[in-house]
């Protein structure tokens, strides 16, 4: 079993990919601003962290296999997860990405279609430049896991589809995945290691 790093674990999907980690067997430290939410429990080390402080966050990371990271992107930059993990010596980082920066048809991203709700755009555009940075790097092992339009509390099916660059989109037109079943489909990636440096989405 690993020893995973989970950047953001008190947030809604941080926690949930705590919760399928440790269904899986592994070790997590589950990294936050403020952990004093969750409760002490097996397989669990709780450290409070400001994720902008290299030094403290490249110190905390050392020693594990794997880093997931949870954070938003407004506020935290590809560099200040990646420079850290480097330093810290962990070469897989898996990255809770946006559906911003999918492909709704050729050549257009989800972003930059004309109703795309501007309360999101601040985000999803940092989320993008998240990807493009991500894409130049050659020294760790990242993957960035996508999730459709509508990334909301919903059943744990453990039945979802996988795709790459495009949009998800079901039977009924709607684009959407649950917390639980994309924490399946996460830790899925992290123990197969099937997409290496390359970005992947998950919905229904």
């Amino acid at each position: 079993m690993s020893k995973i790093a989970i950047i953001g674990a008190t947030g809604n999907v941080g926690s949930r990919l705590m919760e399928e980690a440790l269904r899986r067997g592994h070790t997590v430290s589950a990294i936050a601003r403020d952990t004093s939410s969750l409760e002490k429990r097996d397989r669990v080390s709780a450290h409070d962290v400001n994720v902008l402080n290299a030094d403290s966050l490249a110190t905390v990371l050392a020693g594990h296999d794997a880093v997931f990271s949870a954070t938003r992107f407004a506020t935290v930059s590809e560099s200040a997860i990646v420079g850290p993990v480097k330093r810290a010596g962990v070469q897989r980082l898996l990255v809770v990405g946006g559906a911003g920066s999918l492909y709704a048809a050729p050549g257009q991203r989800v972003l930059d279609l004309p109703d795309f709700p501007d309360a999101y755009r601040p985000e999803a555009t940092a989320g993008a430049a998240f990807l493009d940075a991500l894409r130049r790097e050659r020294d760790v092992d990242w993957t960035f896991v996508s999730p459709s339009a509508e990334f909301v509390p919903g059943p744990r099916t453990q039945k979802f589809r996988l795709g790459v660059d495009e949009l998800l989109v079901d039977n009924g037109g709607r684009s959407w995945i649950s917390f639980d079943d994309y924490a399946i489909a996460f830790l899925d990636e992290f123990q197969s290691g099937a997409h290496i440096r390359q970005r992947i989405t998950v919905g229904y």
